[in-house]
């Protein structure tokens, strides 16, 4: 029987040390060879550290939000042999049915002692009761499954120690509330379903609710929350808020997408924007910009760098359209839409997140009339895109329906004035609402 300590590795890049950001496993848990371990993310990548043996896990060397070193130890295993004893969890012997075995008495005539059970506080039980407890809590759990804590089909997470424990209780996993990282059941859970049994039927009409969650703010989430204070605390925003006609570019898109090539993406609205604002960007260069506060320098970029602020499973990241000034609109529909995909799964490069100059957030349908977006801190421009509506315009004699949509738009006022501001959003609004000036050469 000996240890074997798993270290945080280098996960390359230069990176001297990362962030855990979830465990897998607890303490006393067996796991097998590739079994996942933990989670770590450095700067916007996760990696996940799996087991390079098979053991019971002994001891944790850092806790969930805590900044770990490459190759400081991270996890201590203990391993045997050839591992076999951990392969499967050792058998039990069968007991005998409690009716045919006869009562053993010591000598005095007395009942002889019963070993003690494994719970101090739990009285004895009848060997009979014992013996019908588990499939009797087993049909009690198939009958709740209606009121399961999580979707039917939904495969309950937990390790494989508290599995095997489940499966020798009689419990199916599904009917037991998972109170640890992404709801996985642990023994307290366990313990806390065996005392109180399965949760009633919930009662109809409303109910006092009195508990509080802590929920630990780390990993991406915890680097939006530090650079969106960043960026609030030492940017004085101004927001800008402009209403635009995009009957005439919504007819234009929907032709478009009728007649494209197969290799060619659906357009949405967002590649006309980009084009847009690399057109804006060229008569107001200040808007595409870093300003360097400490250093009271403003770096104006030539090449027009788009982020797009973007929702993943995992909170929201920022894909960058490099050169965008190099690309035509469909160039821009294929970039975007390959880049929102790899940070949805996870699996975009660092230098994809990373080296924006400006930045769109819109969040759809969902985008609401009018919002005031947060600077990409230290860009000094965002433009924020809210939903298209059908709304009644007047156009001189009458009310005529119109597709209507605002952008709003926020900028460092340190470097650009409000007069800037407004001929850089009116010079946005003038190309999308005669879409065919997005199409002529400079």
């Amino acid at each position: 029987m000996t240890e074997h300590v798993v270290k945080l590795p280098d996960i390359g890049e230069g990176v001297a040390e990362a962030e855990l950001v979830e465990w897998h496993v607890k303490t006393g848990d067996l796991v097998r060879e590739d079994t996942i371990l933990a989670a770590v993310m450095t700067d916007k990548a996760t990696v996940e550290i799996p087991s390079p043996v098979e053991g019971e896990v002994l001891w944790l060397g850092a806790e969930v939000g805590d900044m770990v070193p490459v190759g400081s130890e991270l996890v201590r295993l203990k391993t045997v042999g050839d591992h076999s004893a951990v392969a499967a969890p050792p058998k039990r012997e069968p007991k005998p049915p409690a009716a045919a075995a006869p009562e053993s008495r010591a000598p005095s005539g007395e009942p002889a002692a019963q070993p003690p059970s494994r719970r101090e506080d739990t009285p004895p039980r009848p060997a009979a009761a014992a013996a019908t407890e588990r499939p009797a809590r087993a049909a009690s759990s198939r009958q709740l499954l209606r009121n399961a804590p999580r979707p039917e089909g939904e495969k309950p997470l937990a390790s494989p120690a508290v599995r095997l424990r489940a499966r020798e209780a009689g419990l199916d996993l599904r009917q037991i509330p998972g109170t640890g990282p992404a709801g996985r059941i642990t023994h307290e859970d366990l313990d806390a379903f065996l005392a109180h049994g399965p949760a009633p039927a919930r009662a109809p009409g409303l109910q006092t609710k009195t508990f509080v969650e802590d929920v630990k703010v780390v990993g991406l989430r915890r680097r939006i929350a530090e650079k969106m204070s960043l960026a609030k605390s030492r940017i004085p925003h101004i927001t800008y808020v402009e209403e635009i006609d995009v009957t005439a570019l919504e007819e234009l898109r929907t032709t478009l997408n009728q007649q494209k090539r197969e290799s060619r993406p659906k357009l949405t609205f967002l590649p006309f924007l980009m084009r847009a604002m690399v057109r804006a960007i060229a008569e107001q260069p200040n808007v595409n910009a870093l300003y360097d506060d400490e250093a009271g320098v403003l770096h104006q970029h030539a090449g027009v760098h788009i982020g797009i602020a973007t929702q993943t499973p995992a909170g929201l990241t920022v894909p960058v359209v490099k050169h965008t000034e190099a690309l035509d609109i469909w160039g821009c529909a294929t970039e975007l839409n390959r880049l929102a995909q790899a940070a949805r799964a996870g699996s975009a490069a660092r230098e994809e997140l990373t080296g924006s100059t400006i930045t769109i957030t819109s969040l759809g349908a969902m985008g609401g009339v009018v919002s005031t977006p947060i600077i990409n801190h230290p860009e000094v421009a965002i433009v924020g895109v809210n939903k298209i509506m059908v709304r009644p315009v007047w156009d001189g004699s009458s009310f005529v329906p119109r597709r209507m949509m605002n952008l709003s738009s926020s900028f460092d006022h340190r470097v650009v004035d409000g007069w800037d501001a407004a001929v850089f959003v009116q010079r946005i609004k003038s190309l999308l609402e005669t879409p065919a000036l997005i199409f002529m050469d400079e």
